[in-house]
């Protein structure tokens, strides 16, 4: 039942919300869809505790620095965005472009500075990083970014993307790696709901200056580390670390060439 009232509070949110953002996005300016989505955001993270028992808890937030940064977070539920949004006044964040499909959100993920990405990577993936994270990161805002471009199960991983890095290395701006086991209730799309306390944990902020190689198995390991922490504390087990799957891209890519 609690699922159940969840899934219908869940569009009933949307729906309406939506709509009024799309309203809002006609008003010139930023500030009226992002207060909209604000409040979005809040009544979600209010019905994932009230009707699906779910409450968050918060930890490292005295590590975030001050002025704009970057957050690589760890994606295994669709409440992730929701849960780290509510955290922030105004958060630029990475999304695929799967999500102007529907009707409206384009025109309100465009009005709100969203840096929306072709969600098959490559050179124009990019592109569009670089030109709309730049324009996040003029207005000095925080920008979320999940590095495996992906969701994952709970206890699998893919691959840490280089995105993350290029704009680490073009905006010369501190990332803080962010761990969470909200996967365990809230797995990635599902409608099953699990009651409980989900944490998310901000880390220590990696300096700017490491090449690619060092940055990217750095960001991994802390992320990835602390999510099985996160994970085993929940389940009152031990630490299992993830294992590396392959993303539906590579699998595409693997079929491709076996065909050839």
């Amino acid at each position: 039942m609690r699922s159940l009232a969840f899934a219908v509070a869940y569009w009933v949110l949307s729906i309406s919300y939506g709509l009024s953002a799309a309203f809002a996005a006609l008003i010139p300016g930023r500030d009226a869809t992002a207060a909209v989505i604000r409040a979005y955001v809040r009544r979600m993270v209010q019905a994932m505790r009230v009707l699906a028992g779910i409450r968050i808890e918060v930890r490292g937030r005295e590590r975030l620095p001050s002025g704009a940064f970057i957050i690589a977070s760890k994606h295994q539920s669709w409440g992730d965005g929701f849960a780290t949004y509510d955290q922030f006044d105004d958060l630029a964040f990475v999304t695929g472009d799967h999500l102007e499909k529907f009707p409206l959100l384009g025109t309100v993920l465009r009005k709100l500075g969203a840096i929306v990405v072709n969600n098959c990577g490559g050179r124009e993936a990019r592109e569009s990083l670089k030109q709309r994270g730049a324009d996040a990161h003029r207005e000095g805002r925080r920008i979320l970014i999940y590095p495996e471009g992906n969701l994952a199960r709970v206890g699998e991983k893919f691959r840490y993307r280089s995105g993350v890095w290029h704009m680490y290395r073009d905006f010369d701006m501190p990332v803080v790696p962010l761990a969470s086991n909200l996967g365990l209730f809230w797995p990635q799309e599902e409608f099953e709901k699990t009651p409980g306390t989900a944490t998310l944990e901000f880390l220590d902020p990696i300096p700017t200056g490491l090449d690619k190689e060092e940055f990217l198995a750095r960001l991994e390991a802390a992320v990835e580390t602390r999510t099985a922490e996160l994970i085993a504390e929940a389940r009152g087990g031990s630490v299992v670390p993830a294992v590396r799957v392959l993303a539906p891209d590579e699998v595409r890519r693997a079929a491709e060439a076996g065909r050839a």
